[in-house]
């Protein structure tokens, strides 16, 4: 996979991660309130990694499809893996007692959001943020 990979092991590489979206979201030409919305999901997933996982990367790119322009962000740890992804994707849902806000909201802030895990190889989770 080409792009630009951020490796996620602590507190710092998460905001390394979002200042990476962010400058390549601006480079793509995405408006300044997009940057954040992208940057904001990559904090996100990201923080799980670290949570989770404990190592993983996010790996940055520009994609094109079918004449749209966008963003892809693929985070990858060989964590636990997600035992349940249905639950896991709900709203308010954590097993960190955090607000859980995580992958749901990193779905929401995204155009396109792929969660693909199993319990003990890891989770990938795939999103796009297209240019409108």
């Amino acid at each position: 996979m080409s792009g630009q990979r951020v490796a996620i092991a602590r507190e710092a590489d998460i905001v390394a991660a979002r200042q990476a979206g962010r400058q390549l979201a601006a480079q793509i030409g995405f408006s300044s309130t997009d940057q954040t919305l992208i940057a904001t999901a990559i904090s996100e997933v990201a923080r799980n990694i670290v949570v989770y996982a404990q190592i993983g990367e996010i790996i940055l790119s520009r994609t094109d499809d079918d004449g749209r322009v966008g963003i892809q962000v693929i985070a990858i740890d060989q964590g636990p893996g997600i035992d349940n992804k249905e639950l896991a994707m709900r709203d308010g849902y954590s097993t960190k007692n955090s607000l859980g806000l995580g992958l749901p909201g990193a779905r929401r802030l995204m155009d396109d959001f792929v969660l693909d895990s199993e319990v003990g190889r890891g989770t990938t989770v795939t999103m796009k943020k297209w240019k409108r």
